[in-house]
């Protein structure tokens, strides 16, 4: 899904959330030739309506944020507008809904079999919650993908977060919800905003389990990150049994990223994604809808860790080998003023870690101690653990 309107969504200058990251990594999309895979079809949606918008967001809500859309200078904070983390600016409204129409699209495109998979990766706006704007987000297009999965009749999505933030705006959309399960592996919320996502939160009195979170300790890299995704989700997945997958793949988990304390490489996002890939396959016929979501180092990381998502998706993955293109450096030096750019699709790592079922639980470990937290609050409802 890509429209260049979305790099409308624009907090102004000095905003962590440049929008050329995202005209970025649809030019090495472009560049490296992912755009011509033949399976591969590059649309565009229309902006979502305030019907749409509705399936998760207040009216009143709607309306302020129109309101900010014609005079930024009028924001009303109580909303979440004209905040620091979220300024409001012209345009906002039909930018945000834009984004929002794109990730309704794929989840529309999904569901009614015109496509097998579809990526969004200007969308993961994971934080915005019905009545407000929050972390850079204003309207919560992963949520209402989801919401809009369920109108179209699906009767169990699992949604999985991998931002290096808790998706703490899709888990209180459907915290009552037990057709949702949201899953959500991020750093510790003693140490990042929005200070959300203990293990113990695991859904609403009517959801027992609906959610699941895994709130890693700072400084976790690629093997702690992947021991710990594959820890939980593969089991969680098979248990739940879901329509659609849907998964938010937040860039913000690397180590150059200025915002949190993860130390994830390129390579081990890659393999995430690879691994989404192959839990729609053996979890939900294949139904994959694959979003983008955080990310601040707009050229060395966000690029190339969404293209490598898309091309995963397009089931034509580009070798982690693989230079570069000149082409697209000139294009970062055009748009950035910065010369250089990474050379190579990789960061020269080979990610792998121990298996928990194989290699056990060390109770001195704090990682471990995350991952056996999640497991002990959510596994039992699921019937995994006595």
């Amino acid at each position: 899904m890509w429209d260049e309107g979305v790099t409308g969504y624009d907090f102004g200058a000095g905003h962590p959330m440049d929008p050329v990251r995202l005209a970025l990594t649809m030019r090495l999309v472009e560049a490296l030739g992912v755009d011509r895979t033949p399976e591969l079809t590059v649309a565009a949606a229309k902006a979502a309506g305030d019907s749409t918008l509705r399936l998760v967001h207040r009216q009143d809500y709607v309306d302020a944020v129109r309101r900010a859309s014609l005079d930024p200078a009028a924001a009303e904070q109580h909303y979440g507008l004209g905040t620091m983390d979220d300024p409001a600016f012209a345009g906002m409204h039909e930018a945000s809904s834009l984004i929002a129409g794109q990730s309704v699209g794929a989840a529309e495109a999904v569901w009614g079999g015109q496509a097998l998979h579809a990526v969004n990766f200007a969308g993961g706006l994971h934080h915005a919650m019905p009545g407000s704007a929050s972390g850079f987000c204003v309207y919560n297009d992963a949520a209402l993908a989801i919401a809009r999965l369920l109108e179209l009749g699906a009767e169990r999505v699992a949604y999985v977060d991998m931002d290096v933030h808790h998706g703490d705006g899709v888990q209180a959309v459907f915290w009552d919800d037990p057709r949702v399960l949201t899953i959500s592996l991020h750093e510790h919320p003693r140490t990042l905003f929005p200070g959300t996502g203990w293990p113990e939160e695991r859904g609403g009195d009517e959801a027992e389990g609906s959610a699941a979170n895994v709130a890693l300790p700072p400084g976790t890299g690629d093997a702690g990150w992947l021991r710990a995704l594959h820890a939980v989700v593969p089991e969680l997945l098979g248990a739940f049994a879901p329509d659609v997958l849907v998964t938010q793949h937040g860039a913000d988990t690397h180590f150059e990223d200025p915002l949190a304390h993860l130390t994830l490489s390129v390579d081990a996002q890659r393999a995430a994604a690879v691994a989404a890939h192959d839990w729609a396959h053996e979890h939900a016929r294949g139904r994959w809808v694959a979003l983008g979501g955080g990310g601040y180092a707009v050229v060395d990381v966000v690029p190339r860790t969404w293209t490598h998502l898309t091309a995963v998706a397009a089931g034509a993955p580009v070798e982690p080998t693989a230079e570069v293109p000149e082409e697209w450096r000139r294009e970062v030096y055009a748009r950035t003023g910065e010369a250089g750019g990474p050379l190579r699709m990789t960061d020269g790592r080979e990610p792998a870690w121990r298996g928990w079922a194989e290699a056990g639980y060390d109770p001195a470990d704090a990682l471990d101690q995350a991952v056996l937290a999640t497991r002990r609050s959510v596994f039992p409802a699921h019937g995994l653990l006595p």
